[in-house]
């Protein structure tokens, strides 16, 4: 059996000032380096035989601290990045807003039919999670995937057996864990979206963003 524990990077400043990050590179904020220790000393106790890592630093950073907490070291694996955004790479969902109207009104009411300008779409993503999660599947014991909202939440949907037009029907915060147990091709939800770790003054300042 695989546990697969899938956790979401700590918090940025962009991710507080509602910035879309793709793959630029924004280390983790103060407040998500604590977010990351927490995560660590929340996993030391679960017996982590495998950590894998989106290979941008927001996510390393969040998969080094858990590393440190469990004595492994982290694999990074380059199918974990983040969505290419495109356009929208820096622009904040405000701006956003103003210049590209119709497509951000359909990424949030139809996701699986848009391609970001200059960018990817979910079923980029989707291949991208078929791949990974064929690979790790095959690994018996306690699997970590250190990555981003978007990468995180078409693979919770594929776990499922749900179509990508359900993304929004799933939440993810900020260094929020997700937990499934797989086994003879049965992919079992045993907890999702967990934040307990987190203090409330380590929160997220924003949800799902």
């Amino acid at each position: 059996m695989t546990r697969l524990i899938l956790v979401r990077h700590g918090e940025t400043e962009w991710n507080s000032d509602t910035v879309y990050r793709g793959r630029s590179e924004v280390p983790l904020s103060p407040r998500g380096r604590r977010q990351a220790e927490y995560l660590g000393s929340r996993l030391a106790s679960e017996g982590v035989t495998l950590l894998h890592s989106s290979p941008l630093s927001r996510a390393l950073e969040t998969a080094h601290a858990i590393g440190r907490s469990a004595g492994l070291s982290v694999n990074v694996l380059p199918g974990l990045t983040d969505l290419d955004c495109g356009k929208w790479e820096g622009l904040s969902d405000e701006k956003v807003k103003e210049s590209y109207p119709e497509t951000r009104q359909r990424w949030l009411s139809s996701p699986h039919l848009v391609r970001l300008p200059g960018g990817e779409s979910l079923d980029d993503v989707k291949q991208r999670v078929s791949l990974v999660l064929e690979g790790v599947l095959k690994e018996n014991g306690v699997v970590v995937l250190v990555s981003h909202r978007v990468w995180h939440k078409v693979a919770i949907c594929s776990l499922l057996g749900l179509d990508i037009s359900s993304f929004w029907q799933v939440r993810l915060d900020l260094a929020g864990m997700t937990v499934f147990d797989c086994s003879a091709g049965r992919h079992i939800l045993v907890k999702h979206n967990d934040t307990c770790h987190l203090p409330k003054a380590c929160s997220p300042c924003v949800s799902d963003f």
